[in-house]
């Protein structure tokens, strides 16, 4: 227990509770961080995630974008306790939620069109987070084409370049980035608060089926982007959509544009991952280019 002690020590100092652990479970935290539940003799339970020093950034962010999620008062997302750094590991310590049961889907639907109805004046955030264990910039910018065109897309393109993946996935992805306006005319933009990371992994339900998000990539930005997310790795039922889209109405043409937003995402895969997501990230800027005319 002595790597925990500085963890208890300030999850103590922030409940103003005694803490001491009774039992330690690891649990499935994803391919990034380690994760336990840590539990004392009085049921008191805390969900602790943890990655080698040096990340306590990574961990900073996440809190910040959690609390700012909740400020929507739409989505539940499990209460930030504490986060810090000692010469073992950085960490963050969430309240612990026991989500053992299915999300309510049109529930999910309905809460995620509100929390995209919150906007900002621009696109961005104050803060700059990570993208699974990508770094992700969010300078605050006024136009929307520009920041996705920097801080999305032709930034994953650059960290390819510098990965070893140049040659057509280059002169696809340059093509779209100035071809993309056209997938947006007519268009309207709002800069809607967005999990980021809106993927079946980062959404649970709790025994009632009380939705929760979390893991967030928080920012804000086209609301489609958040809804795209959804369909890279599946996870949400027609029930769900059907429910935003009767909270919410889509505009014209997002089929195309999902595609649109999750090259980006695939491509971040493929910088994180390796060769096997090359194939699909240059069928997809394909598809859309072809769309573009």
């Amino acid at each position: 227990m002595k790597q925990w002690q500085s963890i208890i020590s300030h999850i103590e100092q922030t409940t103003g509770r005694a803490f001491s652990v009774e039992q330690q479970q690891s649990m499935a935290g994803g391919s990034i961080n380690s994760a336990f539940l840590l539990t004392d003799k009085n049921g008191q339970q805390y969900f602790v995630k943890t990655n080698q020093p040096g990340q306590l950034a990574m961990f900073e962010a996440e809190a910040h974008g959690l609390r700012a999620l909740a400020s929507s008062h739409t989505l539940r997302v499990p209460e930030t306790v504490c986060f810090g750094e000692n010469p073992a590991q950085s960490y963050i310590v969430l309240e612990y939620l026991d989500m053992c049961g299915s999300a309510d889907q049109r529930l999910l639907g309905e809460q995620l069109a509100a929390m995209h109805r919150v906007t900002a004046e621009k696109f961005g955030w104050e803060i700059d987070n990570t993208i699974g264990a990508t770094f992700q910039p969010n300078s605050w910018t006024a136009d929307w084409l520009m920041f996705w065109r920097e801080q999305r897309l032709g930034f994953q393109l650059q960290l390819a370049a510098k990965n070893g993946y140049g040659g057509e996935l280059q002169s696809l992805g340059e093509k779209l980035l100035l071809e993309m306006p056209k997938l947006f005319s007519g268009r309207k933009l709002k800069a809607s608060m967005l999990h980021g990371d809106l993927w079946g992994g980062n959404v649970a339900g709790l025994k009632d089926g009380t939705p929760v998000i979390y893991d967030p990539a928080f920012y804000y930005g086209d609301r489609e982007a958040d809804l795209a997310m959804t369909y890279v790795f599946g996870g949400f039922t027609a029930d769900f959509y059907a429910s935003y889209q009767q909270a919410f109405p889509l505009d014209d043409g997002f089929a195309v544009r999902k595609i649109f937003y999750n090259i980006y995402h695939i491509i971040n895969h493929l910088n994180m991952f390796g060769g096997g997501y090359h194939g699909q990230a240059i069928n997809m800027l394909e598809q859309v280019l072809a769309e573009t005319g």
